[in-house]
């Protein structure tokens, strides 16, 4: 028996997937530990459902996937406009600095997966499924790629490119804490931080008098407005880059003209990017579009690609570690803040900047605030991260396709 959804059907059963992520994430401490997305939660429910009432032949879903390439484009639109040259320029020579490691990061997890795709005798592009792909890019740069990777002739990869995305999320979160502790305690930084104080290098009279922002109704309507004359006017930069015989993921247009859209706003005050509304319209819309691409998992594709999928993500956790423990905490300064920056490279490096965020407060928490860490990281792995690892990506791609 096939079920098959329309786009309307499918993003309303999206919704419900996200919702049950949402509720077992609260009721789950391990998931909430480890900070596991809501849509990953309920989505790979739905998938291992689907896969049981598939392998026993009751029933098959088909969906109408439509609006997911609407959602993850305006997500991807929402993160072009963070990315404000203004704040890069603010963040001084240590952002930039960081900026480099992680870019060098990402050019390497591409490498070590392609070259032990080489090894097991698979497609490169399955390879690039567990390198940055599903590591420092996490599920929203998988589902964005991943499709993209299946239609030149890499079969799995969406689903490599998730299950690689879940791994990183929980190893990035459990080899953060100890190697930031190790660092510190084997070069004896805690004493040094201690006349530091608390709450992330804020005072108390600075934390108590901190207000909660308020958000504007007229405000949402504005920036939905500005995300999609961003969309619009990508679509054009699309045309022109695929003119240039490469392949590019569909949303870079759009993420492009957010920019300039984001940096014309900085640099002239003619009218204003309201970047915490944007930030919710994309958290919506990255919900949804991960609860409809989690959905669509195909399980089964995984059997063959078990053994060698678990030896590649097991090279990437290493390659993670050993490149925050030798180059991170070395290059940003062998100080305190190095060995929390180190800690909280691990957490976005392998899964996202929340996990990241988690592994620092974990650290900081015991040994003392971090201020410039605190200051460095989410501004690099919220912001900048994206475009340079999309950029790197597309180039391995076009390089292997």
């Amino acid at each position: 028996m096939v079920v098959q959804l329309d786009m309307i059907q499918t993003i309303s059963i999206a919704v419900v997937v996200l919702f049950l992520g949402q509720t077992l994430r609260k009721k789950i401490s391990f998931l909430e530990k480890f900070c596991i997305p809501a849509p990953v939660i309920g989505g790979i429910i739905f998938a291992i459902l689907t896969l049981v009432l598939r392998q026993t032949g009751v029933l098959t879903f088909e969906m109408d996937t439509t609006l997911q390439r609407v959602l993850m484009t305006a997500f991807f639109t929402t993160i072009g406009f963070t990315a404000s040259l203004k704040l890069l320029k603010k963040g001084g020579l240590q952002v930039f600095l960081f900026l480099g490691l992680a870019i060098a990061l990402v050019a390497l997890q591409n490498v070590v997966g392609v070259s032990l795709a080489k090894v097991f005798h698979l497609d490169p592009l399955i390879g690039l499924s567990t390198g940055s792909v599903p590591m420092t890019g996490g599920h929203g740069t998988s589902g964005a790629f991943a499709p993209i990777f299946e239609n030149a002739g890499a079969f799995g990869a969406t689903t490599v490119a998730m299950a690689s995305a879940t791994f990183g999320l929980i190893m990035g979160s459990m080899i953060g804490g100890p190697i930031g502790k190790r660092l510190i305690e084997k070069h004896n930084l805690a004493q040094k931080s201690e006349k530091k104080s608390g709450n992330m290098g804020i005072t108390e009279s600075e934390d108590n008098t901190e207000m909660p922002k308020t958000l504007i109704p007229n405000h949402f309507a504005v920036a939905a407005s500005q995300i999609i004359f961003a969309m619009g006017i990508g679509t054009i930069i699309s045309i022109v880059l695929q003119k240039t015989g490469l392949t590019f993921p569909p949303y870079i247009g759009a993420m492009f003209a957010a920019a300039i859209m984001r940096n014309l706003s900085d640099s002239t005050k003619i009218f204003e990017v309201h970047m915490d509304e944007i930030d919710i319209l994309g958290n919506i819309s990255l919900s949804i579009f991960l609860s409809m691409a989690l959905m669509g998992l195909k399980l089964w594709e995984l059997a063959d690609l078990a053994v060698p999928m678990l030896i590649m993500l097991v090279a990437q956790t290493t390659l993670m570690g050993l490149f925050a423990y030798f180059i991170t905490f070395n290059l940003m300064g062998r100080d305190y803040e190095a060995a929390v920056l180190a800690s909280g490279h691990c957490g976005f490096g392998m899964g996202a900047t929340p996990n990241a965020i988690a592994n620092m407060e974990v650290i900081s928490g015991k040994f003392g605030a971090a201020p410039r860490a605190f200051f460095i990281l989410p501004l690099i792995g919220s912001l900048f991260i994206d475009f340079a690892n999309a950029g790197i990506i597309t180039a391995f791609m076009n390089f292997f396709k």
